[in-house]
């Protein structure tokens, strides 16, 4: 028989042992949920006394008499027709009329029925021929001169890329994530063969273009007093790392009252890329509770707000560990959410914002600080609930202070969905080919980000914008951001 071995611990020591374990078992759960799991962070508030379905208990088996019943019903009526996609009244109609054959010379008309398909031609190439012509004149005092036209505006004077081709270009790679090889393809099947080399001119020749008015941009956003910020990685092919990428930085800054939005490449992760932005900025920002932000130099100019979605998200993934607490915090974010949600359906302006929050949501912040701060003391530090709870009670003083300006979002959401077209194309073109590249994609992304927000068409404000923009007054610049009126 073998004997057991008792061993005697420390309560300190069996508590630790529970946190190791616990934390333990979040982690793999979290990657059972990366690999296995869904995305979504939905949470269905539901009532604890109502039986779900499929808890109800299976009834005995029991073999039932059988009856004959019959009965008339009324036959049901055929289904109808799906209705079909109505199409744009502004899209180009080509009309095709089809005569009846063998029609006799005394038919009379008496209507006509008409069917329409939607129909699709691929982008073609075209050659753009500006021909002017050469006039001599002579004038009084017997001299003569040669008159031409002036050359209209190009965005490169001695190449031969149009405004409009440089803008789709610059569009597939950057709205629909098309890396240029890919480009160089569909160019072929057009029978042009464009080399890489070449593309990578036009690419270059159209972001110096575009360089001046990003820098606006940027001017103009940090004259604002509320921002949020936030940062995503973007793999960059150096020479300091043959046969691997460096790991940079896009740090976004979005400004929720102009809609205007800034990428800002930088090497590292380091706090230095927001010192230097936000070096002159005096008001509020919101950001996650990333600690680049809580050291900024300039801290005593700025208030910091934090992000409510992203305690939340912690909470969401803490329910396998304590679903009730959990739970009770999922339900009272949701309830400033709705709060949220009833302020955009009335189309409540800024005062009206705040008063409502001031009325209906400080109530419930303040019900979720008490239970916080009771209920911390009966969990484990380094479970998924406990971290979950340090992390919003640290947080705690940023996360309130929504509710004192109507102007204030309750989360970073806004800013994260002008980073998602980074990580799609993350996905796309894999990596940046240098610093400068990356850089470059930082503008590209923050003009393209800003025609998303403010409903503008992102390919023909390119387009007009490269037309024009060699001969815009610098001091006006501003006039062709694209900022809806």
């Amino acid at each position: 028989m073998i004997q057991q071995e008792t061993i005697t611990i420390s309560i300190q020591e069996y508590n630790e042992m529970r946190s190791v374990i616990s934390d333990l078992k979040f982690r793999l759960s979290e990657l059972n949920r990366l690999i296995f799991g869904a995305k979504s962070e939905r949470f269905i508030a539901t009532d604890p006394e109502q039986i779900s379905l499929f808890d109800i208990p299976a009834e005995e088996k029991v073999e039932k008499q059988k009856e004959l019943i019959s009965y008339t019903r009324n036959k049901k009526e055929d289904k109808k027709q799906a209705l079909r996609l109505e199409l744009p009244a502004h899209l180009p109609r080509k009309v095709e009329v089809i005569e009846p054959e063998n029609l006799p010379e005394n038919a009379k008309k008496i209507g006509e029925c008409i069917t329409e398909n939607l129909e699709y031609e691929p982008a073609n190439l075209y050659v753009r021929c500006i021909v002017r012509p050469k006039y001599i004149v002579s004038s009084t005092d017997e001299k003569t001169e040669i008159v031409i036209a002036e050359l209209p505006s190009l965005p490169i004077p001695k190449g031969n890329a149009g405004a409009s081709l440089i803008a789709q270009i610059l569009i597939s790679k950057f709205v629909d994530h098309l890396p240029f090889y890919r480009q160089i393809q569909m160019f072929k099947r057009q029978n042009v063969t464009i080399a890489e080399s070449t593309i990578n001119g036009w690419f270059n020749a159209g972001c110096k273009l575009l360089e001046p008015l990003y820098q606006t941009l940027k001017h103009e956003l940090l004259l604002t007093n509320y921002l949020m910020a936030d940062e995503t990685p973007i793999s960059v092919l150096t020479k300091d790392k043959p046969g691997a990428t460096h790991k940079g930085y896009h740090w976004v800054y979005y400004d929720p009252i102009k809609k205007l939005v800034l990428f800002d490449y930088r090497k590292t992760r380091s706090r230095e890329g927001p010192n230097e932005i936000l070096e002159n900025f005096n008001g509020h920002l919101q950001t996650d509770g990333y600690n680049a932000y809580t050291n900024l130099n300039m801290q005593a100019n700025i208030i910091l707000l934090a992000c409510l979605a992203h305690a939340r998200r912690k909470f969401e993934h803490a329910k396998d560990n304590d679903y009730d607490r959990a739970t009770h915090a999922l339900k009272l974010i949701q309830s400033l959410y709705e709060i949220e949600h009833e302020a955009r359906v009335n189309e409540l302006n800024y005062e009206q914002i705040k008063n409502i929050r001031q009325e209906k949501a400080f109530p419930i912040l303040l019900d979720m600080e008490t239970w916080l701060k009771l209920e911390i003391y009966n969990i484990l530090p380094q479970s998924a609930i406990g971290k979950a709870f340090s992390y919003t009670l640290n947080m705690w003083e940023r996360l309130k202070r929504y509710i004192d300006d109507g102007r204030f979002q309750i989360d970073n959401n806004l800013i994260e969905n002008s980073i998602r077209p980074v990580a799609l194309g993350r996905k796309n073109y894999l990596f940046a080919g240098s610093h400068d590249a990356a850089q470059q994609a930082a503008m590209m992304y923050s003009l393209v980000a800003t025609c998303k927000i403010n409903g503008i068409e992102p390919y023909n404000w390119i387009k007009n914008t490269l037309s024009q923009i060699s001969d815009y007054p610098a001091n006006n610049l501003q006039k062709l951001l694209p900022i809806s009126a």
